[in-house]
């Protein structure tokens, strides 16, 4: 149980690739925003998520999916976290690539139910002890990881709370830590936490929010901190199979422990229904995100045309950068390495290299992510690099750029040392092969 106590009254930092986007930037008529809800061009992409936000409202999508195509560092991760803020911010979001699947722990099928349930969540409401209030102040203790000393993680946190009539401060673990770093919660949003089982809901800011990064405003909460409330939460199906597994005595002795039996999964289908019926529990179909589709098998592409008829079945989106290339586990060619019977199951939306006025506009918003003050001539150099070699290369340039700048405004000449130490792909491969050619 996630501990969670108060502390007498005594900068939080968010720095994942996507970890701005709020959704797809669209107006009341479904028309793409230059920048908007963290996202910078690629209009038409946008407007075809759009709609396709729309079909999954209608439920217009079942037995389909989405297919985004196009070059390396086009955006298309950014856009499928979008259509998922667009479904709602509880949404389940699931990412993983093509690859993951091939791992020696479970059978691939095994791995991709999995991550298929991981993507449906079950919203439940009941009343519960809560804290609830804005974040007034929000304080993350980070400390080595304990298998690469070079990366940090959350070891704890201490967060203040109020309301117009309290305020109270609080020290939780290292779950709820990473629970309000997936969620971003930052000072000035309003949040729930449930004081038993440390589950965190962000309801809003209080803060008058503009551009980019627009939230729901809500009103600062009245009466105590910790209140008796109707609290609602999500978790996922996954979840729940977990749960039933651990008490599943015959599964526990005779299983692997890497593997959920289809018995238990079809207890959790059943006692969700009648939660549903009930009207104890609401279904949150959410998205399953497939990088490096390409990298799928035949195998994997027949369980996925299967699972997306299933009445139980998350929104599939997949994501590619191949044209045509040989299916996996096959001798056959076909377009992005997909069999044609997946193919014909998909919306297609391509997404185009980035220009250089919308890096300059992402290369802003990461470094007001990270937190880097720098000059605009810094920024105009970076997207100059950027339209030359990739736009990941300029955001990546950012972080090493601030080092050399030792916590100060990162200038031009930062960017250009860093620049020195970290090469492009086009400088990498003429180095390496001005090598082999004084080797011959």
């Amino acid at each position: 149980m996630p501990v969670i106590e108060e502390v007498a009254k005594v900068s939080f930092e968010r720095v994942g690739m996507h970890s701005h986007i709020r959704g797809l930037g669209l107006d009341e008529n479904g028309k793409a925003k230059f920048m908007a809800d963290g996202m910078v061009g690629q209009v038409k992409a946008r407007e075809a998520a759009g709609i396709a936000v729309e079909l999954i409202k209608r439920g217009k999508l079942a037995g389909k999916g989405i297919l985004l195509v196009g070059p390396t560092g086009s955006g298309k991760t950014a856009i499928a976290m979008g259509i998922a803020r667009e479904l709602g911010e509880d949404v389940p979001f699931v990412q993983m690539a093509g690859s993951e699947i091939y791992s020696a722990e479970v059978k691939k099928t095994e791995f991709l139910k999995q991550a298929l349930r991981r993507a449906i969540g079950v919203r439940i409401s009941e009343e519960r002890k809560v804290y609830e209030g804005e974040v007034k102040e929000i304080e993350v203790r980070k400390t080595r990881h304990p298998f690469n000393p070079y990366v940090e993680i959350p070891e704890s946190v201490i967060i203040t709370l109020r309301t117009k009539d309290d305020e109270k401060t609080i020290r939780a673990g290292r779950e709820i830590a990473y629970q309000l770093m997936d969620l971003g919660v930052e000072e000035g949003d309003v949040i729930q936490i449930d004081a038993e089982t440390g589950r965190i809901s962000k309801l809003g800011t209080v803060k008058e929010e503009e551009g980019i990064f627009f939230k729901r405003r809500v009103n600062l909460p009245s009466g105590p901190v910790l209140k008796i409330k109707e609290f609602t939460y999500t978790v996922t199906l996954h979840d729940l199979d977990v749960a039933n597994a651990r008490g599943n005595i015959f599964g526990l002795l005779f299983s692997s422990g890497a593997e959920i039996s289809d018995e238990i999964r079809e207890k959790v289908d059943e006692m969700v229904k009648k939660w549903i019926e009930d009207g104890k529990a609401t279904l949150v179909p959410g998205v399953l995100f497939i990088d490096e589709v390409h990298m799928l098998d035949i195998e994997a592409f027949s369980f996925l045309a299967r699972a997306m008829e299933s009445e139980l079945a998350p929104i599939l989106i997949l994501a590619t950068n191949r044209g045509r290339t040989k299916i996996r586990g096959t001798d056959l060619e076909a377009p992005h390495g997909i069999p044609i019977d997946m193919l014909d199951r998909l919306l297609i939306i391509n997404t185009e290299p980035y220009k250089r006025n919308e890096i300059r506009e992402i290369v802003k918003i990461r470094a007001r992510e990270e937190k880097i003050d720098i000059s605009e001539e810094a920024i105009e150099y970076l997207a100059e690099l950027g339209e030359k070699t990739s736009l990941r290369y300029a955001v990546q340039l950012l972080a090493p750029s601030s080092v050399l700048a030792r916590g100060g405004r990162v200038e031009r000449e930062h960017v250009e040392k860093a620049k020195e130490y970290f090469a492009d792909l086009r400088r990498s491969i003429e180095f390496v092969e001005k090598l082999e050619g004084m080797l011959q």
